[in-house]
């Protein structure tokens, strides 16, 4: 391991090597997404300054956008205090970063003891990813 990769070992990753992350969208601050990445993914998306996180349920790497063309482009990359969990300041492209169409992953709100969606879709999942 070189020098320049030794700020990696001041994460936290947890038992199964991963950390959380939270994409947030640099221009409205809006919460975008939350992922997993691996000590590699994180090299890497500092590396290529786009997103790139660990997929549990597909047990590998995943570039974000890699199906559907909307890439996050990283502009920074924080850490918090408990050394435990990444925030990624991040350009969408598209302006979705939901795999459901959606700018966010967050877009059902509870109100009145149910979940709303609260959030359009800008782009129906069968014409992103062709299924």
């Amino acid at each position: 391991m070189s020098s320049s990769e030794t700020w990696l070992d001041e994460i936290r990753f947890n038992a199964e090597g991963l950390i959380p992350v939270i994409a947030q969208d640099v221009a409205s601050g809006k919460v975008l997404m939350f992922a997993w990445m691996s000590r590699e993914a994180l090299k890497l998306t500092a590396e290529k300054k786009q997103a790139v996180y660990w997929s549990r349920s597909r047990q590998k790497l995943w570039h974000k956008g890699e199906e559907s063309g909307h890439v996050q482009q990283v502009r920074a990359i924080y850490f918090d205090c408990d050394e435990d969990v990444i925030l990624l300041k991040v350009e969408q492209s598209g302006g979705i970063a939901c795999h459901t169409g959606r700018e966010s992953c967050f877009y059902r709100q509870l109100q009145g003891g149910k979940w709303v969606e609260v959030e359009s879709v800008i782009k129906d999942p069968k014409e992103i990813y062709g299924k």
